[in-house]
């Protein structure tokens, strides 16, 4: 297995990034690895149902992405909010770091905000004058590939129909597929971790062991506890809940329920001891989460089927089209 950050690489057409969503959340196509086999089939996302069986159980990740992105009132400067510090305090992006240097000010909301530290990693902590609501009047933080703002569209499809608990900024994409009504023929848990920007940073370190990812906030509910540990196979939907899964305290092989963080890094050889099988969309070259994908499926056969998809023309990210890979 390999640990070069140039082994994770592959070139990708501008037109199959999906910037628009399908009209229909379940109209996407699915493509099918066989890890055992070695094969890949075409098919719809519609088909899950088919391809699983009875005693499996879906792990979905219910985050909420709220409206994290937002302008100074002078348009001056981008924001993006992360986390809530304390009553007065952020973690922040801004955009350009130039204008928000150490000490800079300027206002959003009619609120002053002040540059109160910055981090190695460029991130900054505001600290406001009196408390706002930053969320309110905000847009959803679409990931820059996309090449454009969000839009009213995107309030309701860059959000999962299962979303039900605030605090990502960024959307756990292979939920995106899915609808109450395929939902409600498969037997499912939610799990809960809040998406940060540290799942999506670029990987910088030629060899991939020496990065690190920023901790994300997780928890596990007791029912979903109990529904995970009586399940025949787990399904993980989606990267994040693969490392809720992996990263999880157990007490005597048991899951239970927890709140916790996790900074936890897959990449081959990992072996993976709570999940089954892994529905994924289609990942960004020299990413975290194509490293995970090849963890779970192997890197030479996901990179095939990367090269395949791209033969096939399959959408790719974040509004694209999905990968089960059994």
């Amino acid at each position: 297995m390999s640990s070069r950050l140039g082994d994770y690489d592959y070139a990708l057409p501008e037109g199959l990034i999906a910037r628009r969503p399908l009209p229909r959340r379940d109209e996407s196509r699915m493509m099918v690895l066989h890890r055992e086999r070695q094969t890949i089939e075409h098919r719809q996302f519609g088909e899950l149902p088919t391809l699983l069986a009875p005693g499996d159980l879906l792990v979905l990740n219910d985050t909420r992405v709220v409206p994290a992105r937002k302008f100074s009132d002078d348009g001056a400067v981008e924001f993006l909010f992360i986390e809530r510090l304390g009553p007065l305090r952020w973690k922040c992006l801004a955009k350009p770091g130039r204008k928000m240097r150490m000490g800079a000010t300027t206002k959003i909301d009619h609120v002053i905000a002040r540059v109160e530290e910055i981090r190695a990693d460029g991130e900054r902590v505001i600290l406001l004058d009196e408390d706002v609501d930053l969320f309110a009047g905000g847009s959803m933080p679409l990931p820059p590939y996309l090449g454009r703002d969000s839009d009213k569209e995107d309030d309701t499809r860059y959000q999962t129909v299962f979303a039900r608990t605030p605090g990502a900024v960024a959307a756990p994409t292979a939920g995106l597929h899915f609808t109450q009504e395929i939902l409600s023929e498969l037997a499912h848990a939610f799990v809960t971790l809040h998406v940060g920007t540290g799942t999506f940073r670029p990987v910088h370190c030629e060899d991939i062991r020496e990065h690190r990812m920023h901790p994300e906030q997780f928890s596990i509910s007791a029912e979903a506890a109990r529904k995970i540990d009586k399940a025949q196979r787990v399904v993980a939907v989606g990267t994040t809940s693969v490392r809720v899964l992996e990263a999880a305290h157990r007490e005597n092989e048991k899951l239970v329920a927890q709140t916790g963080s996790t900074g936890i890094f897959i990449y081959p050889p990992y072996r993976f001891q709570h999940v089954d099988l892994l529905f994924t969309n289609f990942h960004l070259p020299r990413s975290t989460l194509l490293m995970l994908a090849s963890a779970f499926a192997g890197r030479e056969f996901i990179l095939r089927a990367y090269e395949e998809a791209i033969g096939q023309r399959y959408r790719f990210y974040s509004y694209g089209d999905c990968m089960l890979i059994l």
